[in-house]
């Protein structure tokens, strides 16, 4: 029975295909801190990509990445506007702060050029909304940077889900997240209001509510109960060497909702950049024939850690199987491959913004309820 079980998931491997270097990929990179320097990294090993521009508005900024990075011939400036307004380019990276990532995205499209977004998508519904509008009017494509998406074994849970062995999925869990992992070695973009919008949902919480929601086909977020906080950001005794840092923290360190999805399913969400905890459990998919339990991770952000388990009952005995695990690619040049194979082709993205919208919608969600107190409805507009 195991065997017979585990074989309807066995993976299909394909081979990458050859690329195609008579035309380059124009490229400019929007934002140059740390996430930029995976996107520069990628790009470099691409021999259909040319990386011609960058910037940032901090001066010098720009200079010095590329420097570091032996790209001598890369034309940088202090603003996304005076780069779009300057070259011709096919497609940009955008790496900023979050709260940058909405008027950069919406600048890109509008000079026609095609956008590899950083989760997380934007910091509010209402921006997510008008970057989409962009979208479609420019007709270019707009893929979100969730490198998970690439990898064998997270396709792999939505691959179970859609075989029925599940049977009607009717609850989710969202586990994971850090002990101790507020994300200040990078500065304080990350956590400060202005700069970073939220914390740890848009940090980490992005991908988690992805894996699941993806796995049963992204249904539309109706209502939410949403609780944060922020204990230990504010608490100058978590910082070692920057109590100060503690007056800057504006976000949340730990979040929570009950969200209630179209179709009958509950999820059950957490996530957290400081706790007294190793982790808020195992992400779950409960339905009437199985259960699947997915190990806890403090990110989400990369490939699965340990083997997921299904759970069911099978000749009136409760059994658990194993589902094999894949060695993992590297997922985060992966994302970038299939962004530039979907510029050269007029292809699709890989991660539509048509999904994220909701991902946005459930924070943008658990941020107001939490203000208000109480459960509140998302209303997303038609677009």
């Amino acid at each position: 029975m195991a065997d017979n079980l585990l074989d309807r998931f066995a993976d299909i491997y394909e081979e990458e295909t050859a690329v195609d270097t008579g035309k380059k990929v124009r490229v400019g990179i929007i934002g140059t801190g740390w996430i930029a320097e995976g996107h520069i990294e990628a790009y470099k090993r691409m021999e259909d990509v040319e990386i011609v521009a960058a910037a940032d508005l901090v001066p010098g900024k720009a200079e010095a990445f590329c420097k570091r990075y032996d790209l001598p011939d890369v034309r940088c400036y202090e603003s996304d506007k005076a780069m779009l307004d300057a070259e011709q380019l096919d497609a940009v990276s955008i790496c900023t702060y979050n709260c940058q990532h909405a008027p950069c995205t919406i600048n890109a499209l509008e000079h026609g050029v095609h956008v590899m977004l950083e989760k997380p998508f934007t910091v509010t519904l209402d921006e997510a909304v008008e970057v989409i509008k962009a979208e479609k009017k420019s007709g270019k494509i707009l893929t979100i940077g969730f490198q998970p998406r690439m990898s064998e074994n997270y396709q792999m849970i939505k691959k179970i889900v859609e075989s029925g062995e599940l049977g009607r999925i009717y609850y989710m869990q969202a586990g994971g997240g850090r002990r101790r992992g507020i994300p200040t070695p990078y500065g304080t973009t990350f956590i400060e209001k202005e700069t970073g919008g939220v914390g740890a949902m848009g940090d980490i919480g992005t991908y988690s509510l992805d894996m699941l929601l993806n796995a049963v086909g992204y249904p539309k977020p109706l209502t939410v109960t949403g609780y944060t906080s922020n204990f230990f950001g504010t608490d100058p005794e978590y910082y070692t060497n920057h109590p100060e840092y503690a007056e800057k923290f504006g976000v949340e360190d730990f979040a929570a909702g009950f969200i209630r999805l179209e179709g009958g399913i509950v999820l059950d969400f957490r996530i957290s950049w400081a706790m007294h905890m190793d982790s808020c459990g195992d992400s779950l998919i409960l339905g009437t024939k199985g259960g699947l339990r997915i190990p806890s991770m403090e990110c989400y952000n990369g490939d699965l850690p340990a083997h997921m388990k299904i759970y069911k009952t099978v000749a009136g005995k409760e059994v658990c199987f194993e589902v094999p695990k894949d060695k993992a690619p590297d997922l985060f040049y992966k994302k970038l491959r299939s962004f530039i194979d979907a510029v050269k082709t007029g292809g699709e993205a890989t991660v539509p913004s048509g999904q994220i919208l909701y991902n946005q919608a459930i924070i943008d969600g658990i941020v107001r309820s939490n203000a208000l107190g109480h459960e509140i409805n998302i209303e997303i507009p038609e677009i």
